[in-house]
């Protein structure tokens, strides 16, 4: 397989196309056939020494791809040969192959194209944890995005709009510009001619900015600084136009602001649910086409230096992305029209198949709200079970995992199922009871409260009683489903427990 790689530290002209062995999947890894790899900032940082990771010489550039699982290895169960991917991999994407850990790699969209799918999570990952998460950006704020025909900078354009902000654009041209406004920017401001601070003054009648989205830093960052609003909060991106500016603290005093670090690669690392969340309400935006990144040029493997170059030099509208198959081309993007569509009311529309119950759609499902789901079929939970769940858990306590020692001292002469045993069979039970015809995407992902009423010996069995106590709206076109359930124990007066259970349903 060919890859780029980086033998020594330098600009990209010194990159090297190579010709190497084909990769073997290793434990709790894959090998993915790359179709398409986008570069991004951190790749020009990468190859000089100057980013936070540093791989060992020889390695390929490249953090963010889309392709085809070759192999997998021993463990990975999400995965398997033939699946359509992306990921997250750090570094080795400017090749034909790259061996990733599993955890990293993620089913692509059903409509997704590789070129799109290796675009998306850098960018609108980094902006919508800035935006959503650090900045708690609102409806009806400004927000100011300095290097906003960059990757991320458009994507923070995108998802102000539709998070309801009021965008300013600043860029170094007005073909840059121009994209900002096709992505929605309400105000454009070239920074290479025209007065920053005066101009924010002139678009906010002097009130200044709510919050400011800087991936570029550099002599740019002290007057986006001075024109903010009172507790404004200003998210440090990046420094793409060069030096790390260094700010004077007593701005952010007489401002009341504050100065917001965004790391989104270690916000996935150490608060993974959030960033699922995130991801999960990403995916609902690009499956309704409200977000569609912009595509500067394809770029084969034999030119992937280039495009590196591009990026550094500021030449890069959007997205450069490496593709390394002449059958990745260029993505085409339908038009969405920002209209109200009206729907004309219907009957609830709710059949059988057998005993489980089958919703056209999410409006049926909402006109199900506080109705019997049904009852699940009988589940035994085996001694294998229970130390299968014990081995995941850790939690190997003997009244669990031991036998002879159950058969001495447990009031029931065996063995116990921990309590959440029960409880994670709710997906299981859940798929038997419903489905909706028309969801793309659905997450079983908690609990609102729990109770433990019962245990549960070894050998007991269980099942599901649930009721769809309430159905509220998550954007984009999504629901989060409260069920009531409770588990019964066979043969017991008491349930094992009860609980409210939490599912995400999207269109």
């Amino acid at each position: 397989m060919k890859a780029l790689l980086c033998k020594e530290f330098g600009l990209p002209d010194t990159l090297v196309l190579e010709e190497l062995e084909p990769l073997r999947a290793e434990a709790g890894k894959v090998v993915v056939t790359i179709k398409a790899c986008s570069a991004n900032f951190p790749d020009t940082l990468i190859i000089r020494n100057l980013y936070q990771f540093k791989p060992a010489l020889p390695f390929s550039p490249g953090g963010e791809i889309a392709g085809v699982v070759k192999e997998v290895g021993e463990g990975v169960k999400h995965l398997k040969a033939g699946d359509k991917v992306f990921a997250m991999t750090g570094w080795g994407g400017m090749a034909e192959e790259v061996l990733v850990d599993a955890r990293r790699v993620f089913p692509m969209l059903p409509s997704m194209d590789f070129v799109t799918a290796a675009s998306v999570m850098y960018n609108y990952g980094t902006s919508f944890h800035a935006l959503k998460d650090r900045a708690e950006l609102k409806a009806g704020e400004t927000l100011l995005v300095l290097g906003a025909a960059g990757g991320v900078g458009l994507a923070a354009v995108e998802l102000g709009k539709l998070m309801g902000a009021k965008v300013i654009a600043a860029a170094s041209s007005q073909e840059k510009l121009a994209i900002c406004q096709e992505k929605g920017a309400d105000y454009a401001i070239n920074y290479t001619h025209e007065d920053l601070r005066e101009k924010i003054k002139t678009i906010t009648d002097g009130k200044g900015v709510d919050v400011i989205y800087d991936a570029v830093g550099d002599k740019y960052a002290e007057p986006a600084l001075r024109s903010m609003a009172w507790k404004g909060r200003y998210l440090v991106v990046g420094f793409a136009a060069g030096e790390i500016p260094k700010i004077p603290l007593n701005l952010a005093l007489l401002k009341g602001c504050s100065i917001v670090g965004v790391f989104w690669g270690q916000f996935a690392e150490k608060e993974s649910a959030k960033n699922m969340q995130n991801i999960q309400e990403l995916a609902g935006y690009f499956m309704k086409g409200k977000l569609r990144p912009h595509i500067h040029q394809l770029y084969p493997l034999e030119k992937a230096s280039e495009a590196l170059n591009d990026l550094m030099n500021r030449k890069v509208i959007g997205k450069a992305v490496v593709v390394m198959a002449d059958d990745v081309t260029m993505p085409v993007y339908k038009e969405t029209k920002a209209s109200v569509e009206v729907r004309e009311e219907k009957p609830v529309e709710t059949k059988k198949e057998g005993e489980k119950l089958v919703f056209k759609d999410i409006a049926a499902l909402k006109a199900f709200k506080g109705q019997e789901l049904g009852i699940s079929s009988w589940q035994t939970l085996s001694q294998e079970m229970i130390n299968d769940f014990a081995s995941a858990t850790f939690d190997d306590q003997w009244i669990h995992v031991n036998e002879e020692m159950a058969k001495q001292f447990s009031p029931f002469g065996k063995t116990i199922a921990h309590g959440f045993l029960s409880l994670s069979l709710s997906p299981k039970f859940m798929y038997e009871m419903f489905k909706v015809e028309s969801a793309r995407m659905g997450l079983n992902y908690g609990t609102n409260k729990v109770r433990f009423i019962t245990p549960v010996p070894s050998g007991s069995r269980v099942r599901m009683k649930a009721v769809l106590k309430d159905v509220e709206d998550m954007q984009p076109n999504g629901v989060k489903l409260i069920i009531e359930a409770v588990f019964e124990l066979e043969g017991a007066e008491k349930p094992a427990c009860v609980a409210e259970l939490l599912s995400v349903i999207y269109e």
